[in-house]
């Protein structure tokens, strides 16, 4: 298929879509075909919008200063602003020389962004079929078989891939037929790199015995997200009756799932919450969890998440921090107070009066008097009534004023009459509002 500006479909961009159109501009061919044939589709049907070109300087090549100057001059010659974004890519992440620089790219690319704009890339057909093979080789499922979907979020806007119906010979014949002149990253057939070493090295053969295999394996990831979107709506239809908070499901509505939905319901609910990808020998270690006898506490990790059992419910958390039990601070009730790390913050509400307070943790034996008439009661007590997790006590907050204990962060109804104890808020780290909560208002 040859490529032609007339040719790229914006139909899946949200209507709402009011933004700029920030090009993510290499200088390679790729991306100078982009840039070039949204700025001609732009002239020809009179589409409103502003084109915003984006280059980013790793500083891994001697030629990095070179790219610079080439990009400033093909934009300015569309009359395309360009901004240089410059980064570090750490020389010995563990995760990989590739790995790194993408991740500092988009990085970089998102913090360019305003609200409602579009990040514009120049992924091809070509590059969805080495993403496909590669994650094949890596034992991936339907959700990484998808592979790059066309339009995705990308805060504070969108990421929007318009070529990845055409191949790279198409994109090379558009550039030839208009003249246009790029850069060559020598990374790109470097065979160090895995995706260079499988561009250089193993499409050519298969391109010899196959010679549609690209646009074949690009079909497969195509079918891989129509079953992904199938997945996920059924984990979306089995959410709805093991759903107990926004980490939290019910045990015995997740066991009685087959063991197939139960995993898909999970790996959905723990990218909800932002937790990184569980292997796959975490999801078959769930069912351990579900059959723990009530009183037990089982514990199930992999690196970035925990998944935690607390009576009938699963909760999918980060990384607990240490229980800070020796820390203490004084404060005058006013402003906010800083609590350890992983901990949160207090915030008093903006009228509280200084007074003469004491903010510590759970070290044992803590009393306090659930009514302001009625008899104190031991915290372990009011936690177990109130179902707070074990592993949230010795993490909670608590206020002691005069040497009394009179407020808890992790109970509601604590305080009495007092205004402050009232309005009082404990926002958590790395959360979202939602989970602020307060005395009588959790």
């Amino acid at each position: 298929m040859d490529f032609a500006p007339a040719l790229i479909d914006d139909s899946v961009l949200p209507a709402s879509q009011s933004g700029r159109w920030c090009v993510a501009f290499s200088g390679g061919l790729d991306s100078t075909v982009l840039l070039h044939a949204l700025h001609r589709r732009q002239r020809l049907t009179g589409v409103p919008g502003q084109l915003q070109a984006l280059h980013v300087h790793h500083g891994l090549q001697a030629a990095a200063d070179d790219w610079v100057r080439h990009c400033m001059e093909q934009a300015a010659h569309l009359d395309i602003p360009l901004q240089v974004l410059r980064v570090d890519v750490a020389p010995h992440d563990a995760a990989g020389p590739e790995a790194a620089a993408r991740y500092a790219r988009y990085q970089a690319l998102q913090s360019a962004m305003q609200p409602g704009d579009v990040l514009v890339t120049a992924h091809h057909l070509d590059d969805q079929a080495e993403t496909f093979l590669m994650r094949a080789l890596r034992g991936a499922g339907t959700r990484g078989l998808a592979a790059m979907s066309a339009l995705q979020p990308c805060s504070p806007g969108w990421l929007w891939r318009p070529l990845l119906a055409f191949d790279r010979p198409a994109l090379a014949r558009y550039a030839a037929s208009e003249r246009l002149g790029w850069v060559d990253d020598p990374h790109n057939q470097h065979p160090r790199y895995e995706r260079s070493w499988l561009r250089t090295q193993v499409m050519p053969l298969l391109h010899q015995r196959w010679p549609s295999a690209a646009r074949s394996l690009a079909r497969s990831a195509h079918w891989s997200a129509d079953s992904r979107s199938l997945l996920d709506e059924l984990a979306r239809i089995d959410d709805a009756t093991c759903n107990r908070g926004e980490r939290t499901l019910d045990c015995a509505a997740l066991a009685a799932l087959s063991p197939a939905r139960r995993a898909n319901l999970l790996r959905m609910r723990i990218e909800q919450a932002g937790l990184p990808t569980p292997p796959h020998r975490a999801i078959e270690q769930i069912d351990s969890l579900l059959s723990a006898a009530d009183d037990a506490q089982p514990l199930l990790t992999w690196p970035g998440a925990e998944l935690r059992r607390y009576r009938s419910q699963l909760w999918l958390l980060s990384p607990l921090p240490p229980e800070p039990s020796d820390w203490s601070s004084t404060w005058d009730g006013t402003g906010s107070l800083a609590l350890p790390e992983g901990c949160g913050a207090l915030e008093a509400p903006a009228d509280a009066v200084p007074r003469s307070l004491c903010v510590r943790f759970a070290r044992g034996g803590e009393k306090i008097k659930a009514r302001p008439d009625g008899p104190h009661r031991s915290l372990k007590n009011l936690y177990q009534e109130q179902g707070v997790p074990p592993w949230r006590r010795r993490r909670t907050p608590l206020v002691f004023e005069a040497g009394e204990l009179r407020w808890v962060g992790a109970l509601s109804g604590m305080g009495g009459a007092d205004s402050l104890y009232q309005r009082l808020r404990w926002k958590t780290d790395g959360d979202s509002e939602t989970d602020v909560v307060s005395g009588p208002d959790l």
